[in-house]
Order: structure tokens, then sequence, then C-alpha cells
């Protein structure tokens, strides 16, 4: 692979029309969340409650064990937990997949701190 130029990584040409893209998955995830919670008094992920984290957020087994690996090296509490769930179902949303991957729980995982704190973005 070829080195990228400093001007190809500057540039503002496309930026309307990456932030247009964006826009719409956003909108996109923000609807099906919509039609999840619809019988709810809430609209998105993060308002999610046990019950619907269990429901929403199902993992397979390899997923499972991946998130308890991550809960004893991470340290995360129930707390954290559940918050990784909530965030992985958020890019499931934003990637338009019906269920919660490994590759969305790694993506949440890494949004965390090394020690399971969040990061600020």
């Amino acid at each position: 692979m070829g080195a990228v130029r400093y001007r190809e990584l500057s540039s503002t040409e496309n930026e309307e029309e990456l932030s247009l893209a964006v826009r719409a998955r956003v909108e996109d995830a923000r609807k099906l969340q919509g039609e999840r919670f619809k019988a709810r008094e809430f609209f998105t992920n993060a308002r999610m409650e046990p019950a619907d984290i269990r429901k929403f957020c199902r993992l397979d087994v390899n997923s499972s064990a991946l998130l308890e690996h991550a809960m004893e090296a991470m340290r995360l509490s129930a707390r954290g937990y559940a918050r990784t769930l909530k965030v992985a179902r958020t890019i499931a949303d934003l990637g338009g997949s019906k269920g919660v991957g490994r590759e969305h729980l790694l993506e949440a995982l890494q949004l965390r701190g090394p020690l399971g704190e969040d990061v600020n973005l």
C-alpha cells in the first residue's frame, strides 16, 4: 500500500458529502430505535433498561465469552456492562445490522479506556 499524501488527508473537498452520508446513517439509526421503542416512553438505546438490554442486545456464545473476558480484564461494573451493550447496539444500528455482533461489541469496547472507563470523545 502506498503512502498517503498530506493533501489527500487535509482536503475538505468531500467533507459536505461525507457529512450528509453520516447524517443519513444517524437518521436511519434513530428511526430504527424509534420503531424498536415505540411502545415505550423513550426512543433511544441509551435509555434502555436491563430487560430491554436482555431483549435487544443478545449476544452469540463467542461474543458473550468476549464480553465476559473484557469485564474481567477491564474490571467493568454492571453499569459498564450495560453501557457497553447499549453502545454496541447503537453501533449495530448505525451499520443497519439487526443483531449485535462481535464487531459491534469490539468497537464498543474500544471506545472505553484501558481500565473500562468511558473515553471522552
